[in-house]
């Protein structure tokens, strides 16, 4: 496993992957860990998130260098995740006792109640495109219900991995509480299958994640699956264009395209089409590439990946070859790095790969429909349903979209984000489980009925 600087294509660092007995090792002491951790009261545990949330903070510069430097997010990206990974950290501080507090049910009983123990150690596998976030957004909940948590993080941020580590140690986190395990996806079915692990949760696409779901299966995991998206981004005829265009550029070409809640498909009133790409085009070629994604000023990075970038191209020269409308970009940037164009395909029809896949990168698909209905009908016709943005300046109207859109979230007149106080996942081939909010503490507990009499 190595990292690479995307902005440069320069070798960073390699990892060496850990024996068999040495993985061995890692699994047992933090189950081991798991007897005395759950033990611990939840003040205890919210205090020592709190540590953490401190730590992030105080390492801010640092760890948001680390990220720019492995997966290419800009500078101001990165700094901006590591504030919200504090944020969740807080937030479960300050609710999670709340949240896991037993609750009394009324029954015949004497005495009757639900109470939420934890299940043991919790293996996360997660993403490159968010190596803080997505972490922290899965780890905190477990940790603070009582689990411990093994982290797989994606190959090509182990660097983020090995801080993500220090930092639970520098906030007086117990060692084998939250440890990393710097091995290829190729070993997981060995520790998924492992009598210690008791639950998984997965981050990343659609191909893995069901290869992870099926051995979860196959061995009783209980597990939470955050998949790809193909969120649609609809536009009504009476949407406010300024506020809509502005908010597109960023729901299309934040993080350089490479996010699951991204919007990708843009479902657009017949009527205000012309305005919207003609305003589209005008936003998109104004993007300045920023071929050094450290600078302060920098706002469009490259790509994590050249495999990622070469995914683009593929998509785009297919989607054309079918019909597709180039508007702009479309190719990748000549020199160093991994840097694509920010890019715009109108005409996109059902049976295209910008339509039906889901597209990783800068790139926007514009979609004709005649009607509020038609809109609706697009925006489910897909494998996916993780989130979903409307554009509306009829809040009723909205609403009764949101209600009929298979999709985990509907955002109306803003785009798609995650929120700690606020449950996060999707359905169909999106996945199933929730992060977040209650919902995501009370994933990896045992939700056990008592009964007194």
């Amino acid at each position: 496993m190595e990292s690479i600087n995307p902005a440069t294509g320069e070798f960073l660092q390699d990892y060496q992957q850990p024996t068999t007995k040495h993985v061995e090792g890692i699994i047992n002491v933090v189950h081991e860990e798991f007897a005395v951790w759950r033990g611990k009261s939840l003040p205890r545990k919210a205090n020592q998130i709190r540590e953490l949330a401190k730590i992030l903070r105080y390492d801010r510069e640092r760890l948001a260098k680390i990220m720019t430097m492995e997966m290419g997010k800009v500078i101001t990206e990165s700094y901006a995740e590591i504030e919200k990974t504090a944020w969740l950290c807080e937030f479960y501080a300050d609710q999670g006792e709340s949240m896991l507090k037993s609750q009394h049910v009324e029954t015949g009983a004497f005495n009757s109640f639900v109470r939420y123990d934890p299940i043991g150690v919790v293996l996360l596998i997660m993403p490159w495109n968010f190596p803080f976030w997505q972490v922290i957004r899965a780890a905190i909940p477990a940790l603070m219900a009582g689990n411990t948590v093994l982290l797989k993080h994606a190959s090509n941020v182990q660097g983020c991995a090995k801080w993500l580590e220090w930092s639970f140690m520098q906030a007086g986190f117990p060692k084998n509480v939250f440890r990393n395990l710097a091995i290829p996806s190729s070993c997981m079915e060995d520790v998924i299958a492992d009598k210690r692990v008791r639950g998984i949760s997965f981050t990343g696409s659609e191909y893995a994640g069901k290869i992870v779901a099926s051995l979860a299966g196959k061995y009783m995991k209980k597990c939470v699956m955050e998949l790809g998206g193909s969120d649609p981004f609809v536009v009504l005829s009476d949407a406010n264009m300024d506020l809509t265009c502005k908010e597109a550029v960023k729901a299309r070409l934040s993080n350089v395209g490479q996010t699951c809640i991204a919007a990708k498909r843009f479902i657009v009133d017949k009527s205000v089409i012309a305005d919207f790409e003609s305003r589209m085009k005008t936003l998109f070629e104004e993007v300045k590439i920023s071929y050094s994604p450290s600078d302060k000023d920098a706002v469009y990075g490259p790509m994590a990946r050249a495999d990622l970038r070469d995914e683009i191209q593929r998509q785009v020269d297919e989607s054309v070859k079918m019909g597709a409308r180039l508007v702009c970009g479309g190719k990748s940037v000549e020199g160093d790095g991994f840097f694509y164009e920010p890019t715009i395909l109108a005409d996109v029809k059902p049976g295209m790969p910008a339509y039906d896949e889901e597209t990783f990168g800068p790139l926007m698909a514009i979609i004709s429909v005649d009607n509020d209905e038609e809109a609706i009908a697009m925006a489910n016709n897909t494998r996916f349903g993780l989130g979903a943005s409307v554009w509306t300046a009829d809040l009723k109207k909205g609403s009764r979209i949101a209600g009929k859109i298979e999709a985990g979230m509907v955002f109306i007149n803003s785009i798609v984000r995650s929120d700690p106080r606020m449950p996060f996942g999707g359905v169909k081939d999106s996945g199933y489980g929730r992060e977040c909010a209650k919902f995501g503490i009370r994933e990896f507990v045992n939700v056990k009925s008592v009964w007194i009499d």
